[in-house]
């Protein structure tokens, strides 16, 4: 029996290579004869960078500290993948949880959070000289329309008066020009990301993901939504534009820098082989930290389903938990790791021990 692990991260806890080395631990206990196949997922947020280190023979980790999205030094990595035709100085792995992601944030900073470290990332990965860039956007700490990513990049935005605006989503109402004569240009530079939403408006960038970043007055969203508005024109950016929105904006940003958003999981999928894992397999097991009504919209799990269908293969889900609301019609078996382990607090405690319980009941349920 072939069986291809492909889960997402279990955001917080644990991460998807880790969660697929659990879970293929566990189903090895129970039918060690099994070929086990590791491909850990990703759909441009945390755990991006470690699900193309997992896939990519050759690929090498390259550390660095940048600012975070509070200023707060932070220690991170970029990955280099090794050099291709289509790439031949190399390809980076940059995502931007590990650089100014939420996790990292602390207490929230709606108005000075910004995008500063993932701007930094890119530029050592752009002073190592590679020839392509593959970015991962999801889980930002902040609203500022990519304004900290460009000005690590070069880029200068100014007040009426010609001083540099302040960082975050503060400085966006006081910007009167974008500076972008020192802008350094980009590479092929391929977005990662699972969201559509616009730059602004109600299913923009401050209405939809502002409240989970501090934004919670309506007044406030108000505000950063004209700010928005307004540093589109200076980019020369449409703000319809699907997936602007991503990331308090810098998805936007990227697209004005000159970089192509792709759907995450899919491209994902692509870059690591999902596909061809899946030749000859009789199952596929994924997940992610909640499974819910919301995970059929291009989240890892349901796209893994899909694949796994193309191929034949049944298609298996372990999630953290599993919401009343979800649809698990796709799966030949689910199970939660909250009622595996009796409670949310002790499958969050124990991540890993909980997925091996998985692998090994889905084992005795479908091997």
């Amino acid at each position: 029996m072939r069986v291809v692990f492909a889960p997402d991260s279990f955001k917080g806890t644990i991460t998807a290579a880790d969660a697929a080395q659990a879970l293929a631990a566990g189903w090895a206990q129970v039918a060690p004869g099994a070929e086990l196949v590791l491909r850990p997922m990703a759909d441009g947020g945390e755990g991006t960078v470690a699900a193309f280190a997992a896939a990519v023979a050759g690929a090498e980790t390259m550390p660095l500290t940048v600012d975070g999205p509070a200023g707060v030094p932070v220690e991170t990595s970029w990955l280099l993948l090794p050099a291709t035709a289509d790439a031949p100085a190399g390809t980076a792995v940059i995502d931007l949880a590990s650089t100014s992601g939420i996790e990292l944030l602390g207490e929230l900073r709606p108005w000075d959070a910004d995008s500063t470290g993932f701007g930094q990332a890119i530029a050592a990965a752009l002073d190592h000289g590679v020839s392509r860039l593959i970015l991962g956007i999801g889980s930002s700490a902040s609203t500022d329309g990519g304004t900290g990513m460009l000005r690590a990049l070069g880029a200068r935005f100014l007040t009426a008066d010609g001083a540099d605006a302040a960082r975050g989503a503060r400085g966006l109402a006081t910007i009167v020009r974008a500076d972008l004569t020192a802008l350094r240009p980009a590479p092929e530079t391929l977005v990662l990301s699972d969201v559509t939403n616009p730059l602004i408006g109600p299913r923009g960038a401050a209405e939809v993901f502002g409240p989970q970043k501090g934004l919670t007055d309506v007044a406030d969203r108000a505000l950063v939504d004209a700010g928005l508005a307004a540093l589109a024109q200076q980019l020369g950016l449409d703000p319809s534009t699907p997936g602007a929105g991503a990331a308090g904006g810098v998805g936007g940003a990227l697209v004005a820098w000159g970089a192509r958003l792709l759907p995450g999981a899919g491209e994902v999928a692509r870059l690591i082989g999902l596909a061809d894992a899946l030749t000859g397999a009789d199952l596929v097991v994924t997940g992610e930290g909640s499974y819910d009504g919301q995970s059929g919209d291009g989240k890892v799990p349901s796209f893994v389903a899909s694949v796994a269908a193309d191929a034949g293969a049944r298609a298996a889900v372990v999630a953290g938990r599993i919401t009343d609301d979800a649809d698990t019609g796709l799966f030949a078996g689910s199970l939660s790791l909250t009622e595996l382990a009796g409670s949310s607090a002790s499958a969050l405690a124990e991540p890993a021990r909980w997925l091996r319980e998985a692998g090994a009941e889905l084992a005795r349920r479908l091997a």
